[in-house]
């Protein structure tokens, strides 16, 4: 079978992500190819093709993909996806606009979020908040798949390996859309789903002012910081925070949690998280079942001994 995995990349910044959608792969051949599309890609390009898997790495380099609009880059897996038999993407917000524009452009369905592959044509998917998992057997002859990245495990790059770099002349203007500007966050803290270490807060917090209080000691920490839909409702931090299902689904090393209660929205966004640390002040708190430690009691009084301890 004839894999191509669809690069994954921001502000010419290539995704971590991109390492376990290739993981993925190999479940389906040993070798892949993987497709990137954008401006300025040759730094990114030569990085992929150093992933043992990565057997050649097909450019798609235009001003016309700078800006990762979902029309036209749909377009170019479209042309591309006619040579393979399976079409791999991390399973991001970005790839959640790009994936069904290109499965619907080749006519066939698009299995999202994917968490384990049993055979080529046997996956499954989380469904309801994560409460329950779908088996999903794919019987058409070309597939495209979506990928959660914390399902799989990072594929390791190697120096000694250079895949082929091919360039590709594919040009589509968008027609219907068209970028208007750029809003992003500016930190200087680590992007939530690729930290090793986040902080979380809830609406245990009370305020936007006592949230600030996480932030301090998530700096201290080097770590990112998430959100509960909860806290982000409350209007406590930007809605980019949020971890869960309608938020970001991460993996962190060690997630650190204030005053969430665990819905099971938010539980479907972080369980995966290698140590789970909670403290709440409610013993029956819903988190306290896949936390690894938790603390029953007043969640400031926690933090400030956690802020002592790392001065």
């Amino acid at each position: 079978m004839k894999v191509v995995v669809v690069a994954y990349h921001q502000g010419n910044i290539l995704s971590p992500l991109n390492a376990s959608v290739l993981t993925a792969s190999q479940q389906f051949s040993k070798q892949c190819d993987v497709l990137i599309i954008g401006d300025k890609l040759g730094q990114m390009a030569q990085s992929l093709g150093e992933f043992p898997m990565v057997e050649n790495v097909l450019v798609c380099d235009h001003k016309a993909y700078e800006h990762q609009l979902a029309e036209n880059i749909a377009q170019v897996i479209h042309e591309v996806a006619q040579s393979y038999d399976i079409i791999l993407g991390v399973s991001s917000t970005l790839m959640k606009d790009i994936f069904p524009r290109a499965a619907a452009l080749l006519d066939i369905g698009l299995v999202s979020d994917v968490i384990e592959i049993k055979s080529k044509d046997h996956y499954k998917r989380p469904i309801y908040a994560g409460n329950a998992i779908a088996n999903i057997k794919d019987t058409q002859k070309k597939k495209m798949l979506t990928i959660r990245a914390t399902a799989f495990e990072k594929a390791q790059p190697s120096r000694d390996h250079k895949a082929n770099i091919q360039s590709l002349s594919i040009h589509f203007e968008a027609q219907h859309s068209k970028f208007i500007k750029t809003e992003a966050p500016e930190s200087s803290r680590p992007e939530l789903t690729c930290a090793d270490i986040v902080v979380s807060g809830g609406r245990g917090f009370g305020s936007k002012e006592n949230f600030k209080q996480l932030e301090t000691f998530a700096d201290k920490l080097g770590a990112a910081i998430g959100a509960s839909r909860a806290a982000v409702d409350a209007g406590y931090v930007p809605n980019d925070y949020q971890v869960g299902q309608t938020g970001k689904i991460i993996a962190p090393q060690l997630y650190i949690c204030f005053g969430i209660s665990g819905a099971i929205q938010h539980l479907a966004g972080m369980k995966d998280s290698k140590v789970i640390i909670a403290i709440n002040k409610d013993p029956d708190a819903p988190i306290f079942k896949i936390a690894d430690y938790h603390y029953v009691g007043d969640l400031f009084e926690v933090l400030a001994t956690f802020e002592k301890t790392f001065k």
